[in-house]
């Protein structure tokens, strides 16, 4: 049995209406925009759910170097060998689902979830921690700060057969006349309480919830993961608090689960506009440089490295030759210029050397990448 799809309160309703409107004005931007500023902002979008997921698990790397990794950089990135190895798994995992959101004969499998935590877990596979296998003993959920309290005991092992096929058959079946969003919610739920493994079952309920939301083809995949706003302090306790509130202390599909779908919809209304304000403030700062590029005797493709530095505070000459598709040679004469230029300003050694903005670096654009903004919580609305 399954934790039940919950019927809408009229504030839900409201928040969903708002939603649907924040989602298709994103959808009319990104599609207007020209194609190099959408994959600037795509990458960055997917870093920072990459670095947010791993966050609620412990695993702490700057964005950053979130970035720098998944752009093939392994020098003068400040994380541990284990944590970029956590990383790396995670984005092959979200890259992997980034490609399924229009498979037009797709569909959910067992298969598909474990070769999804192969992904994200197989570079722990032991006999003590099988990958992409459901677990085969009893696993505790133990309190934060208590490792000798439970706070959550999975289903018996025994059980995950039945209990993932249910699953299986309700993410390519059951409640398709719900919204997509809360259907995505439902399918997070389901499978964290299910706790089919034994790790990277918050990470695989989290992308699981990524692809049904991906999967409706209204933004594309790194427009719509709600995973950098879970991953954010106050939001993070909120989730446990709910997951551990509706959830109960053992598998309780009985359980009410409306305050879990407010819970998302709130997550997905806060975090649209989020990235509402990031696809304005990202415009803004490629509209700028545009008007300082000739004073500033800047071309058209160095106006992609002054904007990753304005909008992510630095850029590596490895990752700009990359987007940029030149070879290292080119690469290098961009970066040597503007430097030469006081555009940017060189940091660190020639293996780990990064760039920031310099003293004729323009102030104004600057300013709009810094504009700050307010994010209201729609169920304070009225």
């Amino acid at each position: 049995m399954l934790y039940a799809t919950p019927s809408l309160t009229s504030a839900d309703e409201r928040v969903l209406a708002e939603i649907a409107a924040l989602r298709t004005d994103l959808r009319h931007a990104v599609r207007q925009a020209p194609t190099r500023w959408t994959q600037d902002l795509r990458r960055a979008l997917t870093a920072s759910a990459i670095a947010a997921s791993n966050t609620i698990e412990g695993v702490q790397v700057d964005v950053r170097d979130v970035a720098d990794l998944m752009a093939g950089e392994r020098e003068g990135v400040d994380a541990s060998e284990a944590d970029r190895a956590e990383t790396l798994a995670y984005q092959q995992a979200m890259t992997y689902i980034q490609t399924l959101h229009d498979v037009e004969d797709f569909a959910y499998s067992k298969g598909l979830l474990n070769a999804l935590h192969w992904m994200l877990q197989g570079h722990h596979h032991s006999p003590q921690r099988p990958a992409g296998q459901w677990r085969r003993k009893p696993i505790f959920i133990s309190a934060a700060g208590d490792p000798l309290s439970t706070e959550y005991q999975g289903p018996h092992e025994d059980e995950l057969p039945a209990l993932t096929g249910e699953l299986v058959d309700w993410l390519n079946e059951g409640d398709l006349d719900a919204d997509p969003l809360v259907r995505a919610a439902m399918a997070h739920l389901n499978l964290v309480k299910i706790h089919p493994w034994v790790d990277g079952n918050g990470r695989m309920s989290r992308s699981l919830q990524t692809l049904v939301i991906a999967r409706q083809r209204v933004l594309a995949p790194e427009f719509s993961s709600i995973e950098e706003w879970l991953g954010m302090p106050g939001n993070t306790w909120d989730y446990y608090k709910v997951l551990r509130e509706v959830g109960g202390p053992v598998h309780s599909p009985e359980r009410d689960t409306g305050p879990w779908v407010s819970f998302n919809l709130r997550a997905y209304h806060e975090q649209a506009q989020r990235v509402q304000h990031r696809v304005r403030r990202s415009s803004d700062v490629w509209l700028l440089l545009d008007q300082h590029a000739e004073s500033l005797g800047v071309s058209e493709r160095q106006v992609a490295a002054l904007h990753e530095v304005a909008m992510a505070g630095r850029v590596r000459r490895s990752r700009y030759e990359k987007c940029e598709g030149l070879n290292a040679q080119q690469a290098t004469r961009d970066m040597q210029a503007l430097v030469k230029a006081g555009v940017l300003t060189p940091v660190g050694r020639t293996k780990g050397r990064h760039y920031i903005a310099g003293d004729r670096f323009p102030q104004d654009v600057l300013e709009a990448a810094q504009r700050r903004h307010t994010i209201r919580d729609p169920y304070e609305a009225g």
